[in-house]
């Protein structure tokens, strides 16, 4: 029952952004929704949860954070640019039916999405038997939250003042981005392990990894490091980046004459 209520939450949650979307004609408000979506599953779970725990507390907070910081960062970059090309490519202006293909291709697919993503945190609050005592899966899981949260947060923010100069090089090749072509994907990848972990400690089930799969394959596989590299396939300064810099491990750059010889 209680995941019911969850699911039903985030239905009226994303249907609200959806008439959002249709008032201000651009469907690329889910982009927005998306982090505050797992902040409102997390909260309501942690409400319906018969005996909250400090595991429960203490994962709802982290995830308040990381969704509220990420929310903002895509507001504020979205905010003065049209809508964003893959929302157009999503769903075409004249595409048949157009609002209601939006509804359910964007935003009731979004919220499907999040809240199998955070089934740990639902699974920690729903747990029969609460856990109490300090675990050294919630120190290794916490860790990974922080190391994943570090790599978002700065690798978003280098990304940002990079294209904020009026003159740059045409690839951004220091700091975290040295190191992978994408350190926000890595980060947030990594945090939503850590996020796995830690419920774990505080009682969730271990079938909810299904939650970090998810997000994991999403990014890996579907719309985060594949859509992007894509679009700089035939880009030759993203080709040299990329023969020298992992795609998505933080690993030393390659030496360019090795690879090319290769």
């Amino acid at each position: 029952m209680n995941y019911a209520l969850t699911a039903l939450a985030v239905l009226v949650y994303m249907t609200g952004w959806f008439a959002l979307a249709q008032a201000k004609k651009r469907n690329d408000v889910a982009d927005t929704a998306w982090g505050l979506g797992f902040v409102v599953v997390a909260g309501v779970s942690l409400l319906l949860a018969a005996n909250p725990s400090w595991y429960g507390l203490l994962i709802c907070g982290l995830v308040t954070v990381w969704g509220v910081r990420l929310a903002t960062h895509i507001h504020m970059r979205n905010r003065k640019k049209s809508e964003d090309k893959r929302y157009q490519d999503i769903v075409p202006e004249n595409t048949r039916f157009r609002w209601l293909v939006s509804y359910g291709k964007v935003f009731l697919l979004q919220g499907l999405l999040l809240w199998v993503i955070v089934l740990p945190v639902q699974s920690v609050n729903f747990a029969i038997e609460q856990r109490q005592g300090l675990s050294g899966l919630l120190w290794i899981g916490l860790a990974l939250w922080l190391v994943g949260f570090y790599f978002e947060v700065r690798g978003d923010r280098e990304l940002s003042m990079f294209l904020a100069k009026a003159k740059r090089p045409a690839v951004l090749r220091t700091g975290l981005w040295r190191y992978t072509r994408h350190p926000n994907y890595f980060g947030e990848v990594t945090l939503w392990w850590g996020i796995y972990i830690m419920a774990l400690a505080g009682g969730a089930s271990p079938s909810t990894v299904v939650g970090p799969l998810t997000i994991t394959g999403l990014i890996l596989f579907v719309s985060g490091v594949p859509m992007l590299e894509r679009r700089y396939a035939e880009d030759p300064d993203y080709q040299r980046y990329a023969a020298v810099t992992s795609k998505f491990i933080p690993l030393p750059p390659r030496p360019a004459a090795k690879t090319n010889q290769k």
